[in-house]
């Protein structure tokens, strides 16, 4: 009896053995294969151009696998690209995924990174390794899914002064990090949808922002189509979120940005919520010689706070009749304490053949092809404090008072009226009311011709108050 488990034991040890000899005799050929294609594979990347040294290619035993470890490609130009680990999962030519540990590409002499990259994973690739030479059809090139995590770029190092234009990295030190890139459906001509997460980045020199930092919550992008064909570029949806910059130039902030490009459900636009740019960290950030004229403008725009804030929704809609097309918007711009503005249009169209009202939105230029069967826009602006301070500022600018620097601005408006119209002269009638706080809304609605198109306006924009009927209303 004592003998009894220990012969349970070596029967499931010699199983376990055999079982383990048996996967290995099965494996072993394709997998004896795949390593050498794998390291011939990634030896022909440099094509002549370059060095490449590689410290192993193993096999997976239980799993079809096949990996390269310690990689080190060198350039004709100096650069070394090193990866730590090259792995390819499932069936060499049709991968399941391929992975790189441990990616940093450097300058030889410096050894300064310009990138590091700790994970990249390739879900369903076309291949297990894609060729840089250019031999590889553009249609063959495609992955599933990608992921890649903690991404660091430094363009300190020579090696960027090189790959970029020199007129873009000279005297840069910046550093920026991505934790997360994520990414679905990739391909020569489009790419269903790609993320880009935590994202940061500091430096001495951000370009035309000057010094400073960044960050970026996220930034995510669907149905980006027409990669490969320009007239045929589309993109679905883009949302950024939560992005600060504060930088010599620019101080700021955008709590979010979404762009629903998306034509086939009849509705699109642009929102922008809660941008915000601190104005007074600007100035004082700027040339001395040029504050007080900032200085000027911000209190006007701000009331004083030195903070602008800026909530935009730009929604256009769209629907298809038998015989002709609507198309309709709904926008709306408000900047906090000085102003709001409200644009309704309303447009029946009669499209050329093959054209969709979905084309007129993703390209406003089609809209000069179309016939305008009449049709009404409205403008509404609200006073919320921006008119009033131009007045004062204008007063205090010419020395006089404020109620002489209003009638100055009227009798200047009928003058424009007597060579413009009395619609034009309405109008700007309408902003002096504003700027003297008789009225707090403006609206100015025009009703189109029965029958035109763009060229009729555009033309010639001086015969426009004859063209259209115009209406003023102050209230």
């Amino acid at each position: 009896m004592p003998s009894t488990p220990f012969s349970l034991r070596a029967l499931q040890g010699f199983g376990a053995l055999a079982v383990a000899m048996s996967l290995s005799a099965v494996v072993a050929p394709h997998a004896h294969g795949s390593t050498e294609r794998l390291e011939a594979d990634l030896r022909s990347l440099v094509s002549g151009q370059g060095e490449v040294e590689i410290g192993e290619v193993s096999s997976g035993v239980l799993r079809s696998q096949v990996a390269a470890q310690a990689l080190e490609f060198r350039g004709e130009a100096g650069e070394r690209l090193i990866i730590d680990r090259y792995v390819v999962n499932g069936d060499y030519d049709s991968p399941d995924e391929v992975i790189l540990e441990g990616l940093r590409l450097e300058d030889e002499l410096s050894e300064l990174a310009l990138v590091e990259i700790e994970r990249i994973v390739l879900g369903e690739p076309s291949r297990a390794v894609f060729p840089l030479d250019g031999s590889l059809a553009p249609q063959d090139v495609s992955i599933a899914t990608l992921a890649i995590d903690d991404v660091i770029f430094d363009f300190a190092s020579e090696l960027a002064r090189e790959l970029f234009d020199e007129a873009d990295v000279d005297d840069t030190q910046a550093r920026i990090t991505i934790a997360r890139v994520r990414g679905e459906g990739l391909s020569h001509a489009a790419i269903d949808r790609f993320e880009v997460a935590d994202v940061s980045g500091v430096g001495e020199s951000l370009g035309e922002f000057g010094a400073g930092s960044f960050t970026l919550a996220s930034l995510v992008f669907e149905g980006l189509q027409g990669l490969d064909t320009e007239e045929q570029q589309r993109l679905d949806a883009l949302v950024l979120s939560d992005l600060v910059i504060d930088a010599e130039r620019l101080v700021g902030r955008l709590a979010r940005l979404s762009v629903d490009g998306d034509m086939s459900d009849g509705e699109g636009g642009v929102v922008i919520d809660d941008f915000q740019a601190d104005l007074a960290r600007m100035i004082e950030l700027a040339p001395e010689e040029e504050r007080a004229q900032l200085r000027m403008a911000s209190n006007v725009l701000t009331d004083g706070s030195g903070n602008l804030r800026i909530d935009a929704a730009l929604l256009g809609n769209w629907e298809e009749g038998e015989t002709q097309s609507l198309i309709t918007s709904d926008s709306q711009v408000t900047v906090h304490d000085a102003l709001r503005l409200g644009f309704d249009i309303e447009l029946p169209v009669v499209l050329p053949e093959g054209i969709s009202p979905a084309a007129v939105f993703a390209d406003a230029e089609v809209l000069e092809l179309a016939t305008l069967l009449g049709g009404n826009l409205r403008l509404i602006l609200n006073e919320e404090g921006l008119f009033g301070r131009m007045a004062t500022l204008g007063a205090a600018m010419e020395g006089i008072t404020e109620s002489q620097y209003i009638e100055q601005a009227r009798t200047q408006a009928e003058g424009f009226g007597m060579m413009f119209g009395p619609q034009v002269q309405q109008f700007l009638l309408g902003l002096v009311s504003l700027a003297e706080g008789t009225a707090e809304e403006l609206e100015v609605a025009l009703t189109l011709p029965a029958e035109s198109n763009l060229e009729t306006y555009t033309g010639d924009p001086l015969s426009l108050p004859e063209r259209l009927e115009m209406r003023v209303e102050t209230r």
